[in-house]
């Protein structure tokens, strides 16, 4: 399978769709503010990632503004809020087959180009 879970009002996001042409790739793209992630999909993303974790966004402004960084949040939380709200979700999220990358570090994207 090849996805990419993104914002298209993401500048970053599409940035990274066109320098790696992920179109011209045959990935399907998904914009997850106008069709919200499942449950099913984020449990998919949550077991290719062993944990939900790598894909949960503490720089999103809502992390800060419900006080979040200074509560324990379980997985369950965790799921629940990016389920709830789509700012939650590390972006972009691609997954080329059994590999999924979260972000849009330095690392993760050098990563991802060895692999393309």
């Amino acid at each position: 399978m090849k996805k990419v879970y993104h914002l298209s009002s993401c500048s970053t996001c599409q940035r990274i769709i066109k320098d790696l042409q992920l179109k011209e790739k045959g990935f399907l793209l998904q914009d997850i503010k106008t069709e919200k992630i499942t449950p099913a999909q984020l449990d998919k993303m949550v077991e290719m990632a062993g944990s939900v974790v790598p894909l949960f966004s503490t720089k999103a402004i809502k992390y800060r503004e419900l006080g979040l960084k200074d509560k324990k949040l379980t997985d369950k939380e965790m799921k629940n809020f990016i389920l709830g709200e789509y700012t939650f979700l590390k972006r972009p999220v691609i997954l080329v087959d059994s590999d999924i990358f979260a972000g849009s570090s330095p690392s993760t994207l050098s990563q991802l180009k060895i692999l393309l």
